[in-house]
């Protein structure tokens, strides 16, 4: 069946055309909230929003004007953007209102100061790694590769890099954790 004649069912209450009709609509839904929203809880939380206000609003739909997905993408792209001007809005607010409280909502010298020791400690433990651990940790963790590619980069077996991975991380793990 159709959108069109589900969404009319719909509209006199009819509770089996609302579930054919979800799923019809609730992915496009989905994904056109997401792509405006982009947070995925929030897009999850519009999106059923919008198939609430699906069910409350369907006698509000008109044939004539236009076919059912087009209807409820519409309203799913309005829901959507009132959602990211409400978030918007409320920054705007906050920032308002730190500028108003008369200074900085965190101490920029000290975040810092805390950013840069915090620093200092992983070069330090990372020196306490053996050169194969550091070299591996470092490729990974701050040059984005895979386990897969590290392997490969340094012509090493999976499993080899693997375990200096693993074991390079408990070493980071316990002198950080000395750090705190």
């Amino acid at each position: 069946m159709e959108a069109d004649e589900l969404l009319v069912r719909v509209a006199g209450g009819d509770h089996k055309a609302f579930e054919e009709l979800y799923g019809l609509v609730s992915g496009p839904v989905y994904g056109l909230v997401r792509r405006v929203v982009r947070d995925p809880a929030q897009s999850e939380e519009v999106a059923q929003e919008v198939l609430l206000e699906l069910w409350r609003s369907a006698a509000r739909f008109d044939p004539g004007r236009g076919s059912a997905l087009s209807w409820v993408l519409t309203l799913a792209h309005r829901r959507a953007v009132d959602r990211v001007r409400s978030a918007r809005a409320a920054g705007e607010r906050e920032q308002r209102e730190a500028r108003r409280a008369g200074g900085p909502a965190f101490d920029q010298v000290a975040e810092e100061v805390e950013a840069g020791l915090e620093r200092e400690w992983v070069r330090r433990c990372l020196d306490r790694l053996t050169a194969l651990q550091r070299q591996s940790v470092t490729l990974a963790y701050y040059d984005g590769y895979t386990y897969r590619e590290v392997a490969e980069r340094l012509s090493l077996p999976l499993g080899t890099v693997k375990t200096r991975m693993r074991d390079g991380l408990t070493r980071l793990r316990d002198c950080l954790g000395d750090a705190a």
